[in-house]
This record gives C-alpha cells, structure tokens and sequence, in this order.
C-alpha cells in the first residue's frame, strides 16, 4: 500500500470526513440489505476508538442532481447506529450551514452522517467549489468507499485537494490488497471465473488475465460471443457482433486456458421484465436450436467448471453463468458460488468482484464461504484492468 492508511493519521479530538459507500437498497423506510454499512464498520470503529470525530458522506441510488426523499441517507443512520450502539447524528443537506454547525458541535467519539451528495449535481461534475464546502466539514479525509472509487467526483477526487493529509480507510485498503495480489502474486494454480452479458464489458480483463492464470472460465450472455466466433449456431442468443472478430483471437491468444460451457439451458421464449421463460431444454453448445435462447450453463459444464476450480489455488469470480435473477436459469451461478465455498474450505483464496457476482453468493447464503467479496463491481473490473482509480490515486502518498 503506497498510500497513508487511518494507521497513520494522529485523528484524536480532529473531526474526520469520510467518505463511506452507503449505495444501499431501501424498502419501506428502511435498509434492505446492510452488507456495505458493516462493510465500513472495522474503519470507524478504528477511528471511533482513538477518540476521531467523524463526519460520514455518501450517494445512494441516481436522484439525478435533486433532492429526492426516496432517496434519503437517513434510514443509513439508524442502521448504522444500531450496528455501533452509539448516536448517529444526521444532516439534512451534506453542505451548508446545517452540515457546518452540527460538524463543528461533534465531540470526540461522535458520528454525524450528511444526506446524500448527489442531491447536488456539482457531486458527479467534480465542481470545486462545492468539492471546498465538504471539506470545510474535516481536519482530516479518508476514503473507505471502494465501490466509488473508480470516479473522479468531488466527494472521492476534488475534496482531497483541500487537506493535507487523505488516507485509505481499512476496506479500501483490504480491497486493493486482496485484488493487486490476484494480479501480482496469486498463489497457483490461478483460475478466474468471468461472465455477465457482454464481452465488451470485459475484454480489458479477459486481454489482462489471460497470461496470468492457468485456466480462465467464459460463462454468461458473453459465451454465445464466442460461440459465434467458433462458427457456431447460436439461436436467438444475445452476440455482440462487433466483438466476433475480438473473441476469435482472444480464443486463439488463449488457447487450451480459455474454457467455454460445453452445454447451456436454453428457452423458447424470454420475459427479462415479467421474469419468466418458456419452455426450457439442455443441449450440448453445438446443437442449439434456431430461436433459443441461451439463459444459463448447463450441467456438464457445471462438472468440467467445478473439476477445474477445485484443483485452483487461486479463484476470482467476476459475472454470473446465466440470468441468475430468474429461478429456471440461476443453476449454474449458483453452482459456481457453492464450489467456490468448497475451495475456500479446502484452502483456496476466493475473491468475488462484487455485483451480480456478489448478489448471487449473497442469495445463496454463501457470502461468508469465501476469502473476500468486493464491494464495488465497477471498481473492481477497473482495478483488474489496470485503469488508475481516481479515488485511490488522489490519496496522500506515504
């Protein structure tokens, strides 16, 4: 880690701005799944113990610049209270005379939590005035928020222009430890997982890991991409056609290392908003009929694909194999998720790059099975593609 840690920070009696990423579901009120504000937990506690004041900010969902109740911070504060057994404090504006006031009135172990940022539309344009507003807030600026970091906005890039010291919180740094040593220095043999429903989402990562690892897995709307490029009939199956030629010669660059599912599940008919298929059949990948649709893997590469990862040392897993989200086609995500639990309990390192991945694991009960679930999808894909993350760069180096 090249960058200063909260270890480094002498936060006693300072208030602390943080930025957190507390993206979370709401329902009712109230924070349907709280996986990312326990996810932070470790770094306040931290910095709660060695008598920091800190001051918490965040986004949630896409209020579009306008303040939005839906779309309110406020059911984060009891949630997070609750999970610290202490008062969280909250502002009604993230800047402002409210937000400065009650920053200032925080003693030493004290939480305050400003409502949303992108209340503001100066938030996403990384406008620096506004950027000087949140950091009349702290003494001090420590970003936590992985899932936020691959962005260049004012709460993650043009707020640390105005402290002299920017640290890494503890799961930031957890997160960059966990996926440069996946890159770097990963125990062998190395295998990933990757899926999804494009492969142009991923082809910076496919290109990058390809010549680190002894096996990569292609599952997912991706696969049928490839399928094209070898020739095969693909039915009505989701094929970027632009990317056949780029999936030809990732096919030869990779090789004997790039496994393609050897039969898939596929529909005569799919409903993404109702959630539903028509009628539903196997077939080997070389047989799909005319019309079908290719929804998940099927179960003899459910077998080849778990034969592979049990032997892994090494395991990153980035996309679900199908439509996870519907029942009939969530078999194969859901395979991958318990043969990674398998390999963590054998002694593999498992790392799941967060979003749908991170999802599925979390639907099937199996979040904790593994060695480490990343908290930001598209932070993570960018991390692993090599692309300098705004968030991180921006810290105070050591």
């Amino acid at each position: 880690m090249r960058k200063l840690t909260i270890e480094d920070l002498e936060v006693r009696g300072r208030r602390v701005l943080v930025r957190v990423d507390y993206n979370v579901p709401l329902k009712n009120g109230r924070v349907a799944d709280d996986t990312r504000i326990r996810a932070t937990l470790p770094t306040l506690r931290r910095l709660l113990d060695r008598g920091a004041r800190l001051v918490l900010m965040s986004h949630l969902g896409r209020p579009k610049g306008k303040a939005s109740p839906e779309f309110s911070l406020r059911p984060c504060a009891d949630a997070l209270a609750a999970h610290l057994g202490r008062p969280v404090r909250f502002a009604a504006d993230c800047v402002g005379p409210e937000a400065e006031a009650k920053a200032t009135a925080l003693e030493d172990g004290e939480v305050l939590l400003l409502e949303n940022l992108r209340f503001h539309p100066e938030e996403e344009a990384n406008d620096p005035e506004f950027a000087r507003r949140l950091a009349r807030l702290g003494e001090l600026y420590v970003n936590d928020a992985f899932g936020a970091a691959h962005r260049a906005h004012a709460s993650t890039e043009g707020v640390t222009r105005f402290f002299k010291q920017c640290a890494a919180g503890l799961l930031l740094k957890k997160e960059l430890d966990y996926l440069g040593a996946v890159l770097e220095n990963p125990v062998r043999p190395f295998a990933a997982v990757l899926g999804g429903a494009k492969i142009s989402g991923k082809i910076e990562v496919i290109s990058r890991l390809l010549p680190r690892v002894e096996r990569l897995i292609v599952g997912g709307g991706m696969a049928f991409t490839f399928y094209k490029a070898l020739g095969l009939e693909v039915g009505g199956s989701l094929v970027e056609e632009d990317r056949i030629e780029l999936a030809r010669k990732l096919l030869e660059e990779g090789g004997e290392k790039l496994l393609l599912p050897a039969d898939v599940v596929v529909t005569d008919r799919l409903d993404l908003k109702g959630g539903t298929l028509g009628t539903i059949q196997t077939v080997p990948c070389r047989e799909i009929p005319a019309g079908w649709i290719g929804v998940d893997i099927g179960p003899q590469s459910v077998e080849r694909f778990g034969t592979v990862l049990k032997e892994a040392k090494t395991v990153l897993w980035n996309g679900p194999m199908g439509i996870f989200e519907i029942e009939a086609a969530s078999r194969g995500t859901a395979a991958i998720a318990r043969t990674l639990a398998e390999a963590t309990a054998a002694g593999a390192t498992t790392i799941v790059g967060g979003g749908d991945s991170a999802a599925a694991l979390e639907r099937a009960g199996l979040a904790a099975k593994v060695t480490h679930v990343s908290t930001g999808g598209g932070a993570s894909l960018e991390f692993l593609e090599g692309k300098v993350l705004p968030g991180v760069a921006a810290l105070t180096d050591r």
